[in-house]
């Protein structure tokens, strides 16, 4: 991107320089244009030209600057185009200002694996509004980390991308709840002309990743009519983590030691009576390694007595790093201009997606099953064995090799999404001012089909029918070893499996009434004016497969997966004003308030928002700049309409750990089975929820140092009161093993009768103390609550330099840098403020910095970009790890008048996740690195007369 002016421009010819420089900006003109994508149009030498007045995000009101009182980044197509981004998501997730981490491909076991959500400003994927034209869509089906919702971004098709603006900072005053953290609007082609083809196909040069791209966009004018028009296609190919061989097996563990470099027991049957030892009918070298060519025999150095172990180290080497997708978009625009000056518009957006996503190996293990739980001993998993006379728990992995490959295995969900607006437009009051009345409909509708085990379909084919009940509640089976020691066969797989259907949907219409002009003048300048009249019925509806709900009593439930339900509506109204004050010809003012009035079952009734931003031009080539404002946000549906719903995750016991007298930081702690293991959760929806309320305060300025050359440096703050998360697992459970022991991890003594003690040890079950359980964790429950707060600040600076010469071509130069001061929360008023930023569990960025050099000369562009991610905090907190440096390059050349060709390499260095000796959990690097490495991609353009 190229410099801003930030002179007060008013309907005034400007030079073709200044013209250019906005143009390059991407700033957001009411027409598009179709133009070369190695060069943009400008003014013949010397012409004049008239710049009209446009809107951009963060104000209704149409103004003649670009820069406002509020900091707005453009990315233009142009620019997605030639850095090299095959998506909007991809193009986004590059600027500086997202500096939060989400879950995302590589979170194959998360809930949204096939989505694609921002994180802006590391408050969380729902707290930036986006917007698609100026308007609200219909959000991803599934909740996001089975909580809160949050719009997809891989859903929006490159092809009709005309500009994206990111607006950093909060913004309720302007478009009510959600914008907290900014608005990212999204806009799309409208007055196209021509008509263009464009082809990319791409391959990863690590292995996997095959991809091709097809994309159409047109359009038609007439007297008085236009049509803009545009189809995309992708298709791309799937990645396992097999393919990336530092992240195929549980050796690429880096804090393996002989005595740590274990594999998950791939077969393991437990003699409790005898103390845990391992049964094997022929010996293990015969079942394990003799019989399964993927199993291998290990010993437990620590642990001699167990003797040989049968184990799997190629455990995560099935999960998919990248999803197969096969994506197909389309879009129309269109306009019809009446007689009397009012015009007529319509959009409409189709979406279809199919893909097939894969998590790590199925595996049985009779912890699993909870027919085998004996609720007076304490105990999950137990059985007594007849055959063997003795009680024992089992496990077994299932290769891929056992179960007809990895496709039988991958997951298919099936997308649709639709999105309808209409409307009218005119002027009113002798052309002084503009109006625009508009209705729209977005539904998302989600389908996902899972090949899952039957529980008791595997049961009976490894333990055989329930025999009875011993004396001490246990249950009684034949366990048929021959079946249990032996490859199951893709036969056996077969009929001990089903596919588990999940439907959902979401949708919202709304309409609205906009008007916006000059009320009346000031000696400094007219004052503008923009109201807005807004109405929203927003639903949704999460319907899983019965057999995987808490509390499910058939006969066909589901082994090792569990999930919840939920569905609810809420009706929204708003209204809205905003003014523009020219106080003197150097000094604007801004102000805007808005009030949302929400009818649901919540306690949120109604919010009223303000804003007041000043902008100071001192001097033509400064502008110093300032906005407040508060916000809110209303909690989201399903934090507010979830039904019961289970999940199963890993957790470490501090409690148990530090009881043993352990260290809760050291590895042998946190590696250690028996303070680290998965257990079940419950969580549900609360009605009880507020709207949370912030502020946020932005400070900066913007200088043209010399023709060509800007720079820019804004300081934020954010304050989010009433933030509404589910509690975090590890506080949690840090917190009530603080409340069992009565201190902390220093010796600060805690009051274990205090409130805040027993809603912790409440929301944890512990299963007793029998002779075979020791206190274990069985469950916990999880509900959202209104956190006490959440702040964060720090600093954006941009600069830009565009160089023009004769000989040599023209240049353009961008560096964007944002640095995260502070990010930390408080759960409770007084339960202490917890370091976000820099604490492992929440990986954040502490800075971004991104940056591109444009070389364009003849019919030749070349461009080079790049960014980088600050250092964290490494795994076990002792010390911060290396930043995360990506570069980017392709050139263009244009063939013929009407033809260009391109290559584009991303991740030229194929750089991958920045070691880290500590972090001795799968994937063995923070989820927010790429493992993709270098993708390379060529791409054909032609534009058609």
């Amino acid at each position: 991107m190229t410099p801003r002016n930030t002179s007060v421009l008013r309907r005034q010819p400007l030079s073709a320089a200044i013209l250019t420089t906005l143009l390059l900006s991407g700033a957001s003109f009411a027409q598009d244009t179709s133009t070369n994508p190695l060069q943009d149009e400008q003014a013949p030498s010397g012409e004049q030209q008239n710049l009209d007045k446009i809107v951009v995000t963060g104000s209704r009101i149409k103004r003649a600057e670009v820069e406002g009182p509020t900091p707005v980044t453009i990315v233009t197509a142009a620019e997605i185009e030639k850095q090299g981004f095959g998506t909007v998501y991809d193009a986004l997730n590059s600027l500086s200002q997202f500096t939060g981490s989400v879950q995302n491909e590589l979170n194959q076991n998360g809930f949204t694996p096939n989505a694609s959500f921002l994180n802006l400003r590391g408050l969380g994927p729902g707290y930036q509004l986006v917007l698609i034209n100026g308007r609200r869509t219909a959000d991803y089906p599934l909740p996001y980390n089975s909580q809160s919702n949050a719009v997809n971004l891989a859903n929006i098709p490159a092809a009709a991308i005309s500009r994206i603006e990111v607006l950093s900072g909060g913004a309720s005053a302007i478009y009510g709840s959600d914008a907290v953290a900014g608005v990212v609007n999204v806009i799309l082609k409208t007055n196209f002309e021509g008509d263009e083809f464009d082809l990319r196909a791409g391959t990863t040069t690590q292995g996997g990743g095959d991809s091709v791209r097809l994309q159409w966009v047109g359009g038609k004018t007439g007297d008085q009519w236009s049509a803009t028009y545009a189809v995309e296609y992708l298709e791309r190919e799937e990645i396992f983590a097999s393919q990336r061989d530092f992240m195929d097996s549980y050796r690429d563990d880096p804090t393996r030691t002989p005595n740590s470099d274990l594999p998950v027991e791939a077969i393991a049957l437990r003699n409790l009576s005898a103390g845990g030892t391992r049964i094997w009918p022929n010996g293990v070298a015969a079942n394990c390694e003799g019989t399964f060519g993927d199993f291998e025999s290990f010993t437990v150095p620590s642990a001699p007595s167990l003797g040989e172990l049968c184990g799997y180290y190629g455990f995560p080497a099935t999960q998919q790093i990248r999803n197969a997708d096969s994506n197909l978009n389309g879009y129309f625009y269109g306009t019809y201009d009446f007689a009397n000056g009012m015009q007529a518009f319509a959009q409409v957006s189709l979406s279809q997606a199919d893909a097939k996503i894969a998590s790590g190996t199925q595996f049985w293990s009779s912890a699993s099953d909870s027919t085998f739980d004996n609720a007076a001993f304490g105990t999950r998993g137990v059985f007594f064995a007849q055959n063997l006379g003795a009680y024992v728990d089992a496990q077994r992995i299932f290769t891929p090799s056992e179960v007809g490959g990895v496709g039988s295995q991958q997951t298919r969900i099936r997308e649709r999404s639709i999105d309808v607006a209409a409307g009218l437009r005119g002027t009113l009051f002798d052309n002084r001012f503009d109006w625009e009345a508009s209705l729209s409909h977005a539904r998302y509708d989600l389908e996902s089909r899972q090949p899952r085990f039957l529980a008791n379909g595997i049961r009976d084919y490894f333990a055989g029918p329930r025999l009875g009940t011993d004396a001490n509640g246990f249950g009684v089976y034949n366990l048929n070893l021959q079946r249990y020691f032996s490859p199951l066969g893709v036969d056996a797989f077969r009929s001990m499996t089903t596919q588990v259907k999940t439907e959902a949907d979401s949708s919202v219409t709304q309409g609205g009434f906009t008007l916006s002009g000059d009320l009346f003048e000031l000696p400094a300048g007219a004052v503008g004016m923009a109201a807005v009249v807004e109405f929203a019925s927003q639903q949704y509806d999460l319907d899983p497969d019965a057999r995987i709900l808490p509390g499910y009593a058939g006969t066909e439930r589901i082994l090792n997966l569990s999930g919840g339900g939920g569905g609810g509506e809420r009706d929204r109204y708003a209204v809205g004003v905003e003014f523009s004050i020219p106080v003197l010809s150097t000094l604007n003012l801004n102000l805007a308030g808005r009030y949302d009035r929400y009818d649901d079952v919540t306690n949120v009734d109604g919010a009223a928002t303000w804003s007041a931003g000043v902008e100071w031009r001192p001097v033509s080539n400064l502008l110093l700049r300032a906005n407040h404002a508060t916000s809110f946000r209303a909690p989201d549906m399903h934090y507010v309409f979830a039904t019961d719903s289970g999940f199963f995750t890993n957790v470490f016991d501090e409690y148990r750990c530090r009881r043993d007298g352990g260290n809760p930081t050291s590895t042998a702690c946190t590696s250690n089975a028996n303070y680290a293991y998965e257990i079940a959760g419950t969580r549900s929806g609360s009605r009880d929820l507020e709207e949370e309320k912030g502020e946020s305060t932005t400070v900066g300025v913007v200088w043209d140092i010399v023709d060509n050359l800007s720079v820019s440096v804004d300081w934020y703050r954010i304050k989010l009161e009433g933030g509404v998360s589910d509690i975090n697992t590890g506080y949690l459970l840090r917190n009530e093993a603080d409340c069992l022991l009565g201190q902390r991890r220093d010796g600060t003594p805690v009051n274990g009768a205090s409130a805040e003690c027993l809603y912790f040890t409440g929301l944890v079950n512990r299963v007793g103390t029998g002779p075979l359980t020791d206190n274990q964790i069985g469950s916990y429950r999880s509900f959202p609550i209104n956190q006490a707060m959440t702040r964060t600040s720090g600093i954006d600076a941009t600069a830009r330099y565009r160089l023009d010469t004769d000989r040599l071509g023209n240049f353009d130069f961008n560096l964007s840098w944002t640095h995260v001061l502070k990010l930390e929360d408080e759960l409770f008023s007084g339960s202490g403020v917890r370091d976000l930023r820099d604490n492992r569990q929440f990986t954040n960025q502490r800075s971004r910095l991104n940056w591109g050099a444009n070389w364009e000369r003849g019919d030749w562009l070349v461009n080079v970009n790049g960014y980088r991610y600050g250092s964290l905090p490494n795994w076990a907190e002792t010390g911060r790890i290396a930043p995360y440096i990506v570069w980017n390059a392709g050139v263009q050349k244009r063939i013929t008048d009407k033809a260009t060709i391109g290559l584009a390499v991303q991740n030229l260095l194929d750089k991958t996740a920045p070691r880290d000796e500590s972090f001795n959990a799968y994937p063995y690097f923070w989820n927010s690195y790429s493992p993709i490495g270098r993708e390379v991609f060529v791409s054909f353009n032609y534009k058609f007369d």
